[in-house]
């Protein structure tokens, strides 16, 4: 070591940054404004699609044919007006509200009201647990 001379550091400055902007942080407006103040160049795409549901209205699916081919009356079957008067008789009988009964079989208390005045669309898993918690039997026999 003793003839090398004097001993400098050769080190460069390192800089740590954060990592870089996601694209949702590209298109926030505080971003857009700071790239225009900086004279940066911003690009703006119109696409055609944009917020439309492409699945939903691309084609007719299997369903949707299926009404059309058998049915000219395009509607949704409904609760029966024995079932809904069942489930309030039963209801009653239990001393339950409305809200209490959904919470008892963990459903919003509008899906009882729906199914009481009639406008619900059945579903035989709904049925089944009004069945077990009010104790009577809703469905006849079909």
């Amino acid at each position: 070591m003793a003839g090398n001379g004097p001993i400098t550091q050769d080190w460069e400055p390192i800089v740590i940054r954060k990592k870089a902007p996601t694209a949702a942080a590209k298109k926030d407006e505080k971003a857009v404004n700071a790239a225009r103040r900086s004279g940066a160049e911003i690009e703006t795409i119109k696409k055609s699609t944009a917020g439309t549901n492409k699945a939903a209205s691309s084609s007719t699916s299997l369903n949707t044919r299926k009404l059309d081919e058998e049915t000219e009356n395009l509607t949704h079957e409904r609760v029966s007006s024995e079932l809904k008067k069942n489930i309030m008789q039963a209801r009653l009988g239990k001393k339950l509200t409305q809200a209490q009964l959904g919470q008892l079989i963990n459903e919003k208390p509008q899906v009882i009201q729906e199914y009481e005045s009639g406008k619900a669309i059945p579903n035989q898993q709904i049925i089944t647990k009004l069945e077990r918690v009010l104790g009577v039997k809703l469905r006849g026999k079909k």
